[in-house]
C-alpha cells in the first residue's frame, strides 16, 4: 500500500465563489476523490489551516508520496516546516508539486533555484508526450489538448531535469517543460504544471492517470523498504 498526502493551501476554493463551485471539496478532496479509486492508494488530504500547517512529523513519517499544490500562501508556510518536508524528501519520501507549486519552499529548497518563468490568464495548451518510456507517461496519448489553462512560458528558471515527460505548447505562441522530475538524495520529485485553480483540470481523465502515474512512480523504494524492514540492493 502506499501512503500518499495530498497537501493544499485551500484559499481560492474557500474564498472565490467562481472556484468553489469547480471544487465544491476543495482541490486537495478532487485529488483524494481519483486517487482514492486505487486499491493500492491510501490517501489522505490535510491543509494550510490545520495544526502544524498539515505537516506534522508524525503524518510525514507515514507518507510515501507528498503532493502539494499551492499559489497564493506559499510564505506562509514556515522555514521550519519546508526544511522539514525536502528533508523527508532527501530521505526518500516521494514529492509531486502540481501548478503554481512550482514557486513553494520545499521545492525551491530542494531545487536550489528561482523557479521563475512566463505567465498569463486563459490560454490553451496542448501537452505533448517527450519521453514517451517514462513510467508517468505510460498510457497517455502522444499528445492531448487542454482548452483552457494558464500559460506557463519560458524561460522556467530549474536546474536541468532528469527527464522532461510532458512540454506544452499554448496557443498564444509559447512553449513550457510542462512536466520534469528530478532526484534529491533517496527522493524522487515531479513537477507538474496544468491545475489552474478556474479550470476543471483535475477532473480530466489524462490528467488523472498522469498524476496516478507519478505516484506510484515517486514512491520511494527506500522509505518503504526501510518501512517493511526489506534490505535494497543494486
Amino acid at each position: 500500500m502506499i501512503r500518499v498526502t495530498v497537501w493544499n493551501e485551500n484559499l481560492h476554493e474557500r474564498e472565490i465563489p467562481e472556484i468553489k463551485r469547480v471544487y465544491p471539496q476543495g482541490i486537495h478532496g478532487c485529488i483524494k476523490e481519483f486517487l482514492s479509486k486505487e486499491s493500492n492508494l491510501e490517501v489522505t488530504t490535510v491543509t494550510l489551516d490545520m495544526p502544524g500547517q498539515g505537516l506534522p512529523r508524525e503524518l510525514l513519517e507515514k507518507t510515501d508520496v507528498l503532493i502539494w499544490w499551492s499559489h497564493a500562501l506559499h510564505h506562509e508556510v514556515t522555514d521550519e516546516n519546508a526544511q522539514m518536508v525536502a528533508e523527508f524528501v532527501r530521505r526518500g519520501m516521494g514529492f509531486i508539486a502540481l501548478h503554481s507549486s512550482h514557486m513553494c519552499k520545499p521545492l525551491r529548497l530542494l531545487l536550489g533555484t528561482t523557479m521563475t518563468l512566463k505567465w498569463k490568464d486563459d490560454d490553451s495548451e496542448r501537452l505533448f508526450v517527450t519521453c514517451p518510456s517514462h513510467p508517468i507517461a505510460k498510457g497517455i496519448p502522444e499528445h492531448f489538448d487542454l482548452e483552457n489553462e494558464e500559460m506557463y512560458g519560458e524561460y522556467f528558471d530549474i536546474p536541468k531535469p532528469d527527464d522532461v515527460v510532458f512540454t506544452g505548447w499554448f496557443k498564444g505562441g509559447y512553449a513550457f517543460r510542462s512536466g520534469v522530475t528530478f532526484t534529491r538524495g533517496n527522493g524522487k520529485i515531479f513537477y507538474f504544471q496544468p491545475g489552474h485553480e478556474s479550470f476543471p483540470i483535475y477532473y480530466n481523465e489524462t490528467i488523472q492517470k498522469i498524476i496516478t502515474n507519478a505516484v506510484n512512480w515517486a514512491k520511494g523504494d527506500v522509505l518503504l523498504a526501510e518501512r517493511d524492514n526489506v534490505m535494497v540492493t543494486d
